[in-house]
């Protein structure tokens, strides 16, 4: 019941260029430790659902992501928000690009966007 967007970024190397491996900087919201390696990535469900059917049960999940990148540049964040992009639209749909912002305390970059994935069961 989880969108495999870990699996199909990390089998990226452009991802992998990027985001490093072993770990890879994808983390799902929450799960990167304290101390923080740049550039990385963070996603969560904002919304979703089995794909319900009156005489059966579902044969497919939908998911709904928030994917957050965090880089020391606009450069940066850019190349690796593109790099996931690249990876994720070979199985899923971008279906909105968020926000481009700096943080005021960290002074990093961050750059938003949304994933429709539907996930056969």
């Amino acid at each position: 019941m989880i969108a495999p967007i870990f699996s199909v970024c990390a089998a990226s190397p452009d991802v992998i260029s990027l985001l490093g491996s072993s770990p890879t900087r994808l983390y799902p919201f929450g799960m990167q430790d304290d101390a923080v390696i740049y550039p990385y990535a963070v996603w969560q469900n904002i919304g979703g659902g089995p794909e319900n059917y009156l005489n059966q049960r579902p044969d497919a999940d939908t998911f709904t992501l928030q994917v957050d990148v965090y880089a020391d540049s606009p450069d940066e964040v850019v190349s690796v928000a593109q790099a996931l992009r690249d990876a994720i639209e070979t199985r899923a749909n971008i279906t909105r690009w968020g926000n481009q912002e700096q943080d005021a305390e960290t002074k990093r970059y961050r750059y938003s966007f949304d994933v429709d994935w539907t996930v056969t069961r």
